[in-house]
């Protein structure tokens, strides 16, 4: 191919997405490194940050989330969408991308609309097991949609469907350090099983209070847990900490950098059920104790959650219920080598492997296809 291939990816707002788009844009790069990449997220939200730190370009647009509560609200809501939809066109207009990926976010929709509306080509990545509302609607005029669960017929076009799994990030399937060697970078006993506690990469309240509502129990456990926050809960979760008394057997962070690390030393995983977590989750065969959280749209981390408890490869504890249940699980459950085998046995094998190289070169063949017929 003589002439440059010129691909948009969109979306963001949570780790969830970025990183999946991230994985993607590396294993186009790692296929094509002359294709031009340029990301479209939403502004102030965490791939602002995020991308440019990967080495992309990134233009973020003025949209926001729709309150689904307070519906009166939404005015300012669909003027910011107004203006996303003329800057995403005028983005476009001088970028002249052979092809739009989409994966989920703000940003996604207005960005995929407006290329659609333009006849580019668009390629979806629909992360969870019950679809959300802007891939449906974009999926009508999508060239092919990438999934991560069977069954996502009941959604889409099942033409148009490709079973991928979702993107990680590629650090993680390439492991620097062993177990006991991890254990230690936290400053904890390899001899002792450990729990990782995660929230995501903002934190989650409930795990949160899980935490800090049990430390005697964390400290009459007989095991120890590597405890990320998120940067909102960091200065209670300290003060908590402080109050209790000596803690060693607790490490406690905001946010983990080497999450590659963090899971080489967990026996154990806490986690919310989030798609991109999970896919994780299944190629380290990590055994995991999912606690949904409640609000999301759709209520999609449900069912995602019990996407694996119907297969009896995670275990799953409501939100309402975890204050009261979740350490006392944990602490069963790490201490049983057998169920800690199972739910490794059996998550594993719902792993997809290489997802962002298969992603890429379906990316890449619509860009090229694009690019055969129309020259530009």
């Amino acid at each position: 191919m003589n002439r440059q291939l010129r691909i948009i990816v969109s979306g963001g707002g949570t780790g969830g997405h970025i990183f999946p788009a991230i994985s993607i844009a590396n294993a186009i790069k790692e296929q094509h490194p002359d294709a031009d990449i340029l990301f479209v997220g939403a502004e102030g939200r965490m791939e602002m940050q995020r991308v440019p730190a990967a080495g992309y370009r990134i233009i973020g647009l003025p949209v926001a989330g729709f309150d689904r509560q307070h519906l009166w609200k939404n005015f300012s809501v669909l003027v910011k969408l107004v203006r996303s939809q003329w800057k995403a066109r005028k983005i476009l207009r001088d970028f002249r991308p052979q092809v739009a990926v989409g994966v989920g976010g703000y940003a996604s929709g207005p960005t995929l609309k407006a290329a659609q509306g333009m006849g580019i080509p668009t390629l979806l990545q629909e992360q969870n097991s019950y679809a959300g509302v802007t891939n449906k609607l974009l999926a009508k005029k999508a060239c092919k949609i990438c999934v991560a669960y069977e069954g996502m017929e009941r959604f889409f076009d099942a033409s148009k469907i490709m079973l991928t799994g979702n993107p990680v990030r590629q650090g993680l399937t390439r492991p620097v350090l062993g177990h006991d060697e991890a254990v230690r970078c936290f400053g904890l006993d390899p001899q002792k099983k450990t729990v990782l506690i995660v929230g995501g990469s903002l934190g989650a309240r409930t795990l949160n209070q899980c935490v800090m509502q049990g430390l005697e129990k964390v400290k009459a456990s007989g095991v120890q847990f590597i405890w990320q926050t998120g940067k909102f809960y960091i200065v209670e979760a300290r003060a908590c900490v402080a109050a209790a008394g000596p803690l060693p057997m607790l490490y406690t962070t905001d946010f983990i950098a080497d999450m590659s690390a963090a899971y080489s030393a967990a026996d154990l995983v806490i986690s919310r059920a989030g798609a991109g977590s999970i896919s994780e989750f299944c190629l380290l065969r990590k055994p995991v104790i999912l606690v949904p959280s409640p609000n999301v749209a759709e209520d999609h981390q449900t069912k995602n959650a019990l996407a694996l408890v119907d297969k009896e490869a995670a275990l799953y504890v409501k939100d309402a219920e975890a204050v009261e249940k979740l350490l006392d699980v944990a602490v069963r459950t790490v201490q049983d080598a057998d169920k800690l085998n199972q739910l490794s046995n059996h998550i594993a094998r719902l792993a997809f492997q290489d997802s962002a190289n298969v992603i890429a070169r379906e990316v890449c063949r619509l860009a090229e296809e694009n690019l055969k017929n129309h020259g530009c």
